[in-house]
Parts: C-alpha cells; structure tokens; sequence
C-alpha cells in the first residue's frame, strides 16, 4: 500500500532574494524600479518637477512636438493623466500647446526654451544619484545590467 503523496506546490512568490518563482524576475524589476524612481525624483524635487513630468520632457526632447494622444503612448499614462500634466508643464512655462495643422481638434505639446533648460539641468542634478543607484556593482556590470534591460525591455522580435 502506497501513502497519499500530496501534489507539488509551485514556489511561493515571496519578493525576497533567492526567490525562485516565475514571478521573481518582475517583482525584483518592479523593486528595482522603485528605486531608481525614487533617486531620481530625489534629483528632480530641487528643480520643482516630478519624475512624471520629467517622462513627458523625455518625449518632447526626444521627438520634438508631439500630439497629446502620443504621448499617452509613449509615457504609459491614461490621457487624463497626460493632459494634467502637460497643464502642469504649461503652468510652470515648460511646454506649451499648439494647434496642429489640419486638425482643428489636436493639440501637439513642444517644450519650451525654458523647458529645455530644465531638462539639461535635470541630468547634472540626477548624476550623483544614478552613481548611488548601481554603488553595489563591480565595474562593468552597471553597463552589462544596462545592455541585459535594454534587450528585455526592447526585444528582437520587435514583442512588447
């Protein structure tokens, strides 16, 4: 006679190091993103801005005027969050809104002189806090951990 043996458990997610479940990737990715979040709002409070400011001036430096509903897209936001904080970037004199012509409804955002000014001075300010986010690496492996991200954030395959 046999004893019941019970079904194997899968791994537990426990977001902790040493996590084996197939969770552990991403929550240790989201972990690492909290932090890195957080040093580099650290680095924007100074310059009166938050780090969801900072991702549409990426946008706007990057692509120049861009459409409202593109920058939803590409910021990962909802449009209610975009458009409060284009008000915002509006407010503070860094971007402004532009008609687009051919559609009376449209609106493009372009950054402004200004705008610009304050994107420039967010990466002076955001150095010493990126050397603090990747203090605990060996040399070279803040430039392997990027080159690892990078082909899991944009793979090949062109997957998303």
């Amino acid at each position: 006679m046999t004893a019941d043996v019970p079904p194997r458990t899968p791994a537990r997610v426990t977001d902790r190091p040493g996590d084996t479940s197939p969770f552990a990737l991403g929550l240790l990715l989201r972990r690492a993103h909290w932090r890195a979040a957080s040093l580099m709002e650290e680095a924007l409070r100074p310059l009166g801005i938050e780090l969801r400011h900072f991702a549409v001036l990426i946008v706007l430096v990057d692509r120049g005027p861009t459409v409202q509903r593109d920058l939803v897209a590409a910021t990962g936001s909802d449009k209610a969050g975009v458009m409060r904080i284009v008000d915002d970037l509006e407010r503070k004199g860094l971007a402004v809104r532009k008609s687009v012509l051919g559609d009376r409804r449209a609106r493009a955002v372009e950054i402004t002189p200004q705008g610009v000014k304050l994107f420039d001075a967010a990466h002076l300010a955001a150095n010493p806090l990126a050397e603090r986010l990747v203090a605990e690496l060996s040399p070279g492996e803040s430039e392997k951990l990027t080159d690892l991200l990078t082909r899991i954030a944009y793979p090949a395959d062109g997957e998303a």
